[in-house]
Formats: structure tokens, C-alpha cells, sequence
């Protein structure tokens, strides 16, 4: 989670709790909401799964006193989404982690007793924002472009053998018009004179002074007098590129594919984000999976079980036989080896196969008679422990033996 997530989204509103709400309180509508809102409860319903997640991460902001406490200091310090980088020009949003040299991220990955903003703990970024610390003149430098998330669907076969694919995404990119620095060709952008280029402007409050974005340049440092009329000063605009996409061979339903530096592009020559695939995998008409094996369900005749027989089964690439073995029971699930999803270490793993005995709904006379004459040579079913309890269920009591009618 980004510090710009922390600015702009309001946990306290997502959670519908006010700001001053217990552990107790945002814990109990934290429980309402996720029950409400639960995939499971609301199949197919992407705005209540949008909903779910951002209820989900509300609460592990809020429900940690660290987390909690961080949030609000940063909220109350710079106000949700108060400052905007290029707002005017329609361009991205300010991001505070400019004011601590890009590093400065929300929450997540450390442990709570050492988690820290960008490698300095909030009590540093204090002594950066007041003065008497270095920070208070910083100059911005590269920050990192944004992680983009795309989504894909596989049919059954592809995921399995693995496939490439052209991915086309929209997203944010460098102006090829102004290069990104959002001037109309032919002049450059100037130094604000209002902060000399730093971007941040600094204000006297009793004994401290306090280092905020500049308001003329929006904490760029520059001023653009004529625009580009591309990106109308913003220095990004949206385009549409196609990527040719790698799936490894096994690739599974709801698996993630990191693509490094595939993301937006990075901020004053800062490394581009990453680009995360989210695979779907289709379901097959035939073929099931379970881990690296594949499954299957063959129907069988009922003197194929009894006689035994080879059994031909499709694979996904060809054929295999299997040996029934006579006397074979419905549900008994046979082993093809090798013929299921590839491992990353290139081995295979298996197809299984499950035999389903299927029973005829009606015959006519000549199996009925073949079914009788069958049943006169087979020994009957062994239900000796069934019947014997029968029996005993039969038996009159000690009590019933000794009783007679008055």
C-alpha cells in the first residue's frame, strides 16, 4: 500500500465508523461488512468484491494500534488527497513519499516494531518536515512508476502446456510530444522562483517552521508557461501497448505473474513499477486438476468390470490404454504416469483416471435372460454381517417372550 492510498482513501469512512471508534467498534463493523460482502456470499458480483477488498484493507490499517496511529498523523499532517501534483493540468496526484526522496511507503512487509517510511521511522520524517533536518530542503528525485494489475483467461489446455499471448493494457506513459516535461515543443519549462526549484516552500510556525509543497510550482520545481497541448502540461498520457506475455507451462486458477519493470513508467527518471498478471483458467469438459495430476471420469459397462478390459482414454496431447482389471469395482481410479501438468523441473506429473460403472435404466428380454442365467453361476453378494443384524433387529425380547395379555 502506497502513502498516497494512505492520504486519499478514508478507513474510517470505508469501514463506516467515525474516527474516535474503538478497537471494539471497527472490529464488529469490520465483521458485518466482510460477512455481507464475502465472495463467497456474492458469486460473480465484482463491485461486492471490490467492496470486500477495500473493507479488508481498511481493517488492517485500523485494527493496528501502529498502523492506526501512523494513519491518522499522516492524514491529519497533509489531509487526504490536499495536495496534487499538475491537478491543474490534469496530471497524477501529488505523492508525499517526494518529500523523502520516493522512499516513503505506508504500511506492510516489516515488523511492527521496526516498521519505518521509506527506512526512517516517523519520528524522523518529523525531523526532515521541521527545520533544523535536511529534509525541510530536499530536492525530489526518481521516484518509481506505479505497479499496473492486468487480467487474463486461459482455456485448460494452455495453462497446462503453457502458451504465450499478446497482453494489450491502457495505462499511463512519458508524453512522446513534450518527453514528459509537459512544455509545447520548443521551450522548456522554468525554475519556480517561488521555491528555486526544490519544490517545497517553508513557513514559520511560533519556535519551528514547517516545509510544505510549493504552491505555484504543485512540488514540481518547475513552471510550464506554454503547454504541451498532448498532455496539456501534465507530462503523461494515456496509452495503449500490447506485450507478448509468458506463461510457464502448470500456470494455475488465481495465480499471479510478476513481469519487473513492465509498470508505469517512473517519475523524473525513476525505474518503471512491475506489471502483475492474474491468470483464470477455464474450466475443461473432460479434464479436472488436482495440483500437478489430472483427473478423469470414464463410464465402463458392467461386464466390462466384471470381464476386464483395455480402455482407451483420451490425454491432452493423444491417447493412452489402461488395463481393466476384471472384477474392477466402480470408482476405482487408475494411474497414467507422466501424462499430467509439467513441473518446473520438467517432470510430469499424472492423468487419473476414475472408472464409473454405468447400470442400464432397461433391458430387453434376451439380456434379462442372460442377467438370470448370470446370476445362477455367480455367488450372491456377501451381506452375511447385514443380514445376521437383521435378525437380531427381529428377534423378540427376553421381556416380550414372558408377556401376556391380561
Amino acid at each position: 500500500m502506497s502513502s498516497k492510498d494512505w492520504l486519499e482513501k478514508d478507513f474510517y469512512a470505508v469501514l463506516g465508523v467515525s474516527k474516535s471508534a474503538s478497537a471494539d467498534e471497527i472490529k464488529k463493523a469490520y465483521r458485518k461488512l466482510a460477512r455481507e460482502l464475502h465472495p463467497d456470499h456474492n458469486p460473480g458480483n465484482s463491485a461486492s468484491e471490490e467492496r470486500f477488498k477495500a473493507v479488508s484493507e481498511a481493517y488492517n490499517v485500523l485494527a493496528d494500534d501502529r498502523k492506526r496511529k501512523e494513519y491518522d498523523e499522516m492524514r491529519s499532517l497533509f489531509g487526504s488527497g490536499a495536495f496534487r501534483r499538475g491537478a491543474r493540468a490534469g496530471g497524477p496526484g501529488f505523492d508525499p513519499s517526494d518529500l523523502f526522496g520516493g522512499g516513503f511507503s505506508g504500511a506492510g512487509g516489516q515488523t511492527a516494531g521496526d516498521r519505518r517510511f521509506g527506512g526512517a521511522g516517523f519520528s524522523d520524517i518529523f525531523s526532515s518536515i521541521f527545520s533544523g533536518g535536511a529534509g525541510g530542503t530536499r530536492t525530489r528525485g526518481p521516484a518509481r512508476g506505479r505497479d499496473v494489475e492486468a487480467e487474463v483467461v486461459l482455456d485448460f489446455g494452455s495453462a497446462v502446456r503453457g502458451t504465450t499471448l499478446p497482453l494489450s493494457l491502457r495505462a499511463p506513459g512519458v508524453c512522446d510530444t513534450c518527453h514528459g516535461n509537459g512544455a509545447k515543443p520548443g521551450t522548456t519549462p522554468r525554475t519556480c522562483p517561488t521555491c528555486s526549484g526544490s519544490g517545497l516552500t517553508t513557513r514559520n510556525q511560533g519556535s519551528f517552521s514547517f516545509s510544505e509543497p510549493c504552491r505555484d510550482c504543485q512540488g514540481v520545481g518547475t513552471i510550464v508557461d506554454e503547454k504541451c497541448p498532448e498532455c496539456l502540461g501534465s507530462g503523461g498520457v494515456t496509452k495503449t501497448r500490447t506485450l507478448n506475455v509468458r506463461f510457464p507451462a502448470g500456470v494455475s486458477d488465481g495465480q499471479r505473474i510478476r513481469l519487473a519493470g513492465r509498470g508505469e513508467p517512473g517519475d523524473r527518471g525513476g525505474p518503471a513499477g512491475d506489471l502483475y498478471v492474474l491468470v483464470k483458467v477455464r474450466n475443461d469438459e473432460l479434464f479436472g486438476r488436482v495440483g500437478d495430476d489430472l483427473t478423469l471420469t470414464v463410464p465402463i459397462t458392467f461386464a466390462e468390470a466384471v470381464l476386464g478390459t483395455d480402455l482407451k482414454v483420451p490425454t491432452l496431447d493423444g491417447s493412452v490404454t489402461l488395463r481393466v482389471q476384471p472384477g474392477t469395482p466402480s470408482g476405482r481410479t487408475l494411474r497414467a504416469r507422466g501424462k499430467g501438468v509439467t513441473r518446473r523441473d520438467g517432470t510430469n506429473g499424472d492423468l487419473l483416471v476414475t472408472v464409473e460403472v454405468v447400470i442400464p435404466a432397461t433391458v430387453d428380454e434376451a439380456a434379462q435372460a442372460a442377467l438370470r442365467t448370470f446370476a445362477e453361476h455367480t455367488p450372491g453378494a456377501d451381506r452375511e454381517r447385514i443380514d445376521s443384524r437383521l435378525r437380531r433387529n427381529e428377534e423378540p425380547t427376553g421381556g416380550e417372550r414372558g408377556w401376556t395379555k391380561s
